[in-house]
């Protein structure tokens, strides 16, 4: 029995030995030729090009909406898109264009805040979900909202 036991690991142990030299060698050829045709190929990307990426409304009172509008460039060679666009909360709401910003072209994207409910200190972030290189792209707004009073 235990013969027959070790007959077969050591059939095992031979089996699986040379199947994994010769599959490292196909992943290796496999990734040499997937890498050269990757090297080939230059992918262009948009960029996208703010004029600012941090908007400060100062102190405001609590309840008021306030907005503000980004402006930005597409400083790449393909046009850029803007798939999604999304506050941290849903007291940011972000209004971007749909359609394609060619090369060279500008767009805007406006963001409003509504501070009811969201006394003192507040920072809130808009996050893009683009086709440039990165993917996302982050945008900040900031407010110092004054509490109601409370009667």
């Amino acid at each position: 029995m235990k013969k027959s036991i070790l007959f077969t690991a050591g059939i095992f142990l031979i089996a699986m030995t040379s199947c994994t030299k010769n599959t490292a060698e196909k992943v290796k050829s496999e990734t040499a030729i997937m890498a050269s045709k990757l090297d080939a190929k230059v992918v262009n990307f948009p960029v996208m090009a703010f004029a600012k990426t941090t908007h400060d409304f100062g102190t405001i009172d609590e309840g008021a909406i306030v907005k503000h509008t980004f402006t930005f460039t597409n400083t790449g060679k393909t046009p850029l898109l803007i798939i999604k666009a999304k506050g941290s909360c849903g007291c940011t709401v972000p209004e971007w264009p749909k359609e394609p910003i060619a090369p060279g072209a500008s767009g805007k994207l406006l963001v409003a805040f509504n501070s009811d409910g969201k006394p003192n200190m507040q920072s809130k972030q808009i996050t893009l979900t683009t086709n440039t290189e990165k993917g996302t792209e982050i945008l900040k707004i900031k407010a110092m909202v004054t509490p109601k009073n409370k009667a």
